[in-house]
């Protein structure tokens, strides 16, 4: 499988520029944001809106759900050697983010 261009420091800034609720995870290699809602279902419901637009861009987040919180963790394993940020988390990210 060819590898995906990682993203390089100045583009791994730009992209906390654009996303700023989204905060540098696993020493730069990933991005990690947590949504609170106001019970289970709107949290459920939320995921459910994630889980369409992740095939629509083949690119599926790490996440976990407790009760009304969701955190999502986004990286592309395929990118670089071992993984890293890509053009992909950053267009998941501002997909994401246009749910809330």
């Amino acid at each position: 499988m060819p590898s995906v261009p990682e993203f390089d420091e100045e583009e791994r800034e730009r992209l906390l520029s654009d996303r700023p609720d989204w905060k540098l995870a696993r020493e730069g290699k990933a991005i990690t944001r947590t949504f609170q809602f106001q019970d289970f279902s709107e949290a459920w419901g939320f995921m459910s809106r994630v889980a369409l637009i992740a095939d629509r861009h083949d690119h599926h987040p790490e996440w976990s759900n407790v009760y009304a919180k969701v955190e999502i963790t986004l990286t592309t394993h395929d990118a670089g050697a071992n993984g890293g940020l890509s053009m992909r988390d950053a267009k998941m990210a501002r997909a994401i983010d246009e749910l809330v």
